[in-house]
């Protein structure tokens, strides 16, 4: 019997099931964004710590985990290739409960937004909207290799630092903000290209593109580290330029370590990219921070 025929004792999903679908793990990236974005706007206060506890709680939870519903329902018969144990394939989230669960976390999703203002909610909008284009035929993003790394990049790391500083700014933020949120963006280009290569053999018998497929592990390993790197190069220089070297000199002792895991990882794309994702990521999202403290203190 296939997998995804498999039919459970009751017709609905336990707490512990429905929490593993929308992946507790995957929240953290746009909740550190949108704190990164509120930093760098150097206008944290007490008074407004509910606010931004509400923003980090939107990015996270709710949108990011709505965005990993979808995608699970999505993905689906991949899932059934490429990991059979997940909640929709191995029959534990029974009938179409995970649609069900992305579609109320979507409605939820908008609700909230619209108590941080009308950027926050626009933002929100755009993101589960966003989420969708990724996931859901007949757009699926996800198919390409370069579309689809790219908008969860914008999805998971610039939306939601622009959101972070919209809110506090209540209103545009500052051009420099704009500017990094963007860069880090264009990062974790590579930092989504590095999740593909576990999935490499369902995406390849499904019609998914993904840059390790089209490109091989090899060539996607250097293109993905490449574009970790030039996005941060270019923070530095733009950190100089703004005089804030004490700031530029902590992103270069960061990218000098990246560049020491990059190349252990270059070694074994496919078995090293998990730990490249506990080191080598975990040093770029310390290089947020930096910069948004960074930005945050030039605009005082």
């Amino acid at each position: 019997m296939n997998s995804l025929q498999k039919i459970q004792n009751h017709s609905y999903p336990d707490i512990s099931t429905s929490l593993e679908l929308i992946k507790p793990i995957t929240w953290f990236p746009p909740m550190w964004a949108f704190l990164c974005g509120a930093v760098s706007t150097g206008a944290i206060t007490i008074d407004n710590l509910p606010l931004i506890g509400l923003g980090i709680f939107l990015a996270g939870p709710i949108v990011c985990g709505m965005s990993q519903a979808a995608n699970d329902w999505c993905d689906r018969h991949v899932d059934a290739i490429n990991e059979p144990n997940r909640p929709i394939p191995s029959g534990r989230m029974p009938g179409k409960w995970g649609l069900w669960i992305a579609i109320l976390m979507s409605i939820t999703s908008l609700f909230i937004g619209w108590f941080l203002g009308t950027w926050g909610f626009i933002a929100t909008l755009i993101g589960v909207v966003c989420a969708w284009a990724y996931s859901a035929e007949p757009v699926r993003l996800k198919k390409s290799g370069v579309w689809g790394p790219f908008l969860v990049g914008i999805c998971y790391e610039g939306l939601p630092w622009f959101t972070g500083a919209a809110v506090l700014s209540l209103g545009l933020p500052s051009i420099e903000t704009i500017v990094l949120a963007f860069l880090y963006a264009l990062g974790a280009f590579g930092i989504m290209t590095l999740n593909d290569f576990k999935a490499m053999n369902g995406d390849r018998e499904t019609g998914i593109n993904s840059l390790p497929v089209v490109a091989g592990e090899y060539l996607a390993a250097r293109i993905a580290c490449t574009v970790i790197a030039i996005p941060q190069i270019i923070v530095i220089i733009l950190l100089l330029y703004w005089n804030l070297p004490v700031y530029g000199s902590m992103i270069v002792t960061s990218l000098i370590l990246q560049f020491l895991a990059m190349r252990r990882f270059l070694k074994d794309p496919v078995g090293l990219a998990p730990w490249y994702n506990a080191t080598g990521v975990m040093l770029y999202i310390v290089g947020m921070m930096i910069s948004a403290i960074a930005i945050s203190e030039s605009l005082i």
